[in-house]
């Protein structure tokens, strides 16, 4: 059994950002845009990239990943009702924002539960489908 855990945030987006990057499934229409290689995680959480449907230049953002030192958040701002039910299913933390529009935060807080967000990018992507 593994005792380390992976809770570095910069790593998390970076597994993420492959999972999201290499899908041929149901999250094939996302793409990353506005990636910061080099980006530096901050208690608050730095932008390290946006997750748009479409192209990269001109797609609709999706969600925004912001890493902090021992975890990744990412702000569903589309479906954010789907986005919830699907992190909250799958084990993640979840909370809303209020804002106008509101969005979901979700909390990835191990690279282990990287595969566990997938699902609410994939709700998201059923709901703005179901839309048009």
């Amino acid at each position: 059994m593994v005792d380390e855990r992976l809770t570095d945030g910069v790593r998390i987006g970076q597994l993420l950002a492959s999972e999201l990057s290499g899908n041929e499934g149901r999250l094939r229409s996302l793409t990353l845009a506005d990636a910061d290689p080099d980006v530096e995680p901050t208690p608050d959480g730095a932008l390290a990239y946006r997750v748009v449907r479409g192209g990269e230049n001109d797609g609709d953002l999706v969600a925004e990943a912001y890493v902090q030192p021992d975890r990744l958040r990412i702000e569903f701002v589309v479906a954010p009702d789907a986005a919830a039910d699907a992190a909250g299913e799958a084990d993640l933390r979840v909370r809303p924002k209020a804002v106008r529009p509101p969005r979901t935060l979700v909390f990835v807080e191990d690279g282990a539960q990287v595969k566990r967000a997938l699902p609410a990018f994939e709700a998201v992507v059923d709901a703005i489908g179901e839309e048009q």
